[in-house]
Formats: structure tokens, sequence, C-alpha cells
């Protein structure tokens, strides 16, 4: 370890263990940098970047992961939300004792890898500060274009209002997964043009228009609210196995909205002022997603509740669920990138948009505020799988 940046890192661990005394809804930073590696990007260096956030003068990685070291970090603190996620991504990992190794490309990933570096985050700041850089490094993913440009974009539960019978305005079901079902399961276009599932007994609950039943099939849960106040979690009970198909990009390709001004805001004006064309465009998604109510706050595929700034949607072929990363995340002001910064993030949920090693999508609440947020996000940023540095020889496939 360099002796130069040795006194400096325990100083701002130390400074970590402080920030964890205090509750803090606000998500505060973690940043990172190497010491040679042209791949990785250093913070207070200026990058050429357009205002989507990409990186243009980025170096091309070959592989899906790149190593560097994990020299320091600059500025850190960590949060009360933070702790409570790494507690919450042990548990996401304790599920998924079945699957021990995941493989990119030539690089094996060890879940015991996955769950020491958790452990060295939650343990070695109160124990052995100084160690965290011994122990683990930083594998930065090639991103989509093979330059580490990943894209970043959010996600939310919304609150939608919903009736437990149907009736002249909440005529629109919400169904559970059709489990006696033979046969391949019906397309979207069946299911609420033909209305299929009818007669099954498998509606949950009935909404106002399909476009809020869509949205929500989208975020991948709910939050719904009965007439009398009382809310519930409608949580993802699984898909019909269609392709997911994105209808803002059908929407572009016939021209009815422009590629710049593509956003859930957008897609929703359009169908409201244009009513006819409703099934079309939802339709031409087949893919279709089951509910079940649940007591709960929201979830993720990892089995564990949400923390928003801090969980993120991943493609487990590429990022495996339970693993922490450091992440160099865009900063949004009138819908361009004005700054990035680094933060740790929690993968802990999956999704049908989210596909191949060049997006993640991050969690951004409930509700309205989170709504925003995440309509907002869609731009680019960088990403590194943190993993043990003594455990490399098991890293690496032979």
């Amino acid at each position: 370890m360099n002796k130069q940046f040795m006194p400096l890192f325990v100083v701002v661990l130390l400074a970590m263990l402080s920030a964890c005394q205090f509750e803090n809804d606000l998500p505060e930073n973690i940043t990172s940098h190497t010491e040679s590696d042209p791949a990785l990007i250093h913070p207070g260096e200026t990058y050429s970047h357009v205002g989507n956030g990409k990186i243009q003068d980025a170096p091309q990685l070959e592989s899906i992961y790149t190593k560097a070291s994990l020299s320091s970090f600059a500025q850190p603190l960590v949060n009360h939300q933070l702790i409570v996620g790494l507690k919450r991504q042990l548990r996401v990992l304790k599920y998924r004792k079945r699957k021990k190794t995941f493989k990119f490309d030539e690089m094996e990933v060890k879940l015991d890898q996955l769950e020491r570096s958790v452990r060295s985050m939650l343990e070695l700041v109160e124990s052995d500060p100084e160690m965290i850089p011994q122990l683990l490094d930083a594998y930065q993913i090639k991103g989509a274009d093979s330059k580490g440009n990943v894209k970043f974009t959010g996600y939310f539960t919304p609150v939608l209002k919903v009736k437990r019978k149907p009736d002249d305005v909440y005529k629109y079901p919400i169904y559970s997964h059709p489990k006696s079902w033979k046969g391949k399961l019906p397309s979207r276009r069946q299911i609420d043009g033909e209305g299929v599932l009818k007669g099954l007994e498998l509606e949950i609950a009935y909404a106002k228009n399909l476009v809020d039943i869509y949205f929500m099939q989208v975020q991948g849960s709910g939050i719904v609210e009965f007439p009398d106040g009382k809310r519930m979690l409608f949580a993802n009970h699984g898909d019909n196995n269609h392709n997911y198909s994105s209808i803002g990009r059908y929407m572009v390709s016939k021209g009815y909205i422009s590629d710049a001004k593509t956003s859930l805001m957008s897609i929703r004006r359009f169908l409201g002022k244009n009513p006819d064309l409703l099934e079309e465009v939802l339709f031409s998604n087949e893919s279709y997603v089951f509910f079940t109510p649940m007591e709960s706050k929201p979830v993720g595929a990892g089995l564990v509740q949400l923390l928003a700034e801090y969980s993120i949607a991943v493609d487990k072929r590429f990022i495996p669920l339970g693993s922490c990363l450091l992440a160099r995340v865009p900063i949004i002001e009138r819908n361009k990138v004005t700054h990035h910064e680094y933060r740790l993030l929690l993968a802990q949920d999956i999704g049908g948009a989210i596909k191949g090693p060049g997006r993640i999508d991050l969690y951004t609440g409930i509700g309205e505020q989170a709504r925003r947020k995440a309509s907002a996000l869609h731009h680019y940023g960088n990403l590194w799988l943190l993993l043990p540095k003594d455990n490399e020889p098991l890293a690496m496939a032979k």
C-alpha cells in the first residue's frame, strides 16, 4: 500500500465512524481512485464528456471486468442508510446459497468473495480500517460501448389507487400469476385486450386505467391504496416469459414522440391525448408482470427491502445479485450531467429492461418525488465491482 496516503485513509475512515452515529435520509458519497490504470476514473480530474455523461476519451476495455487496485477513498462519508443497506446485502447473499460461482468471460466470482467484500465494509471500519484497501480490489465493468460508460436509469415505487371490486371507473384488473395455466402463458394483448384471464379468480384489485398498471409493471412493484386508506405492496409475482420491448422505443420509431424527449411523463401525456393509440402502444410490449399482495415495504429480487439511492437493479448475467459496487453516478441539472458523484451501490434487484453490462437501474424511492427523480435519470457513469484482493486466485478462471 502507498504509505503517502495511508494516514489520509485512516483519518477519513474514522470520519466514516463518526458519520455512522447519526441518522441521515440523504445519500452521501463514497469516492475512489486508482494509482495508475487509465481505464479507471480519477476524482478531481477533468474528462471530456457530452451532456449525457459519456466519457469520450476513455480507453477500450477488452473484458467484462478490468482489474485495478482500490488504493484510497477521497472525501468518504458513510451514513446510516448505507450501513443498513450493507446488512441487508448479507441477507441477499444468504438467499443465494444455491449458486456459489458466477462466471464473467474468463473471471469467476465466488459467493464467499461477495460476502467478504460486504463484511469488510461493515466490520473493518470499526476494527481495523487501514486493512480495507489491502483486502479489496476494484473491477471496472466495460459498459455497452466497452469504454466503461454505463447508462444509469431510475425506477421507483408508484402509489396507485385501486378498488377490490370493479365498477364503472375502476374496471381494469390487476392479476396474480396463473400458476395452473397449461402451455405458453398469454401475451399482454391476450390478457388486457382479449381478457383471457377473466373468470379465473386471479384478479387482486382494479385500477382506473391500463397505463397505471403498465408503469407499475415496469417498476416491478407498487404501493396500492384502497378507498378505506389501507395501503399494501403489490410485489412482483413473475411474468409471462414473453420478450420485453420498450414502448418508448416503439413510440419513437412511429414518430409519436422524439427520442430526446422520451420519459415516463412524455409517454403518459401522449397516451392521455391519444387514447385511440393506447392499446397499439401498450400491446407492442408482449411482456406482462403479475403481482401478489404483501404486508411489506418494496422488496427487490434479492428479497430484501429496497433502499432509495443505494439499491440498484442489474442484469445478473453480468453483475451478481448481492454484490457491492463503487459507482460514478451522474448528477443531473436541466437534463444534462453537470458532474459525477462517487457512491457505493448495492445490487439487490433485477429488471426486464435491464440487459447487458451497459445499464443499471437506480432505485429512487416511493411516490411522486421518487417518480420525478427516476424519470430524469437516463445518463452515463461508471461502475466497479468490489472483491477481496487476497482471494484473487479464486477469482480468475484457469
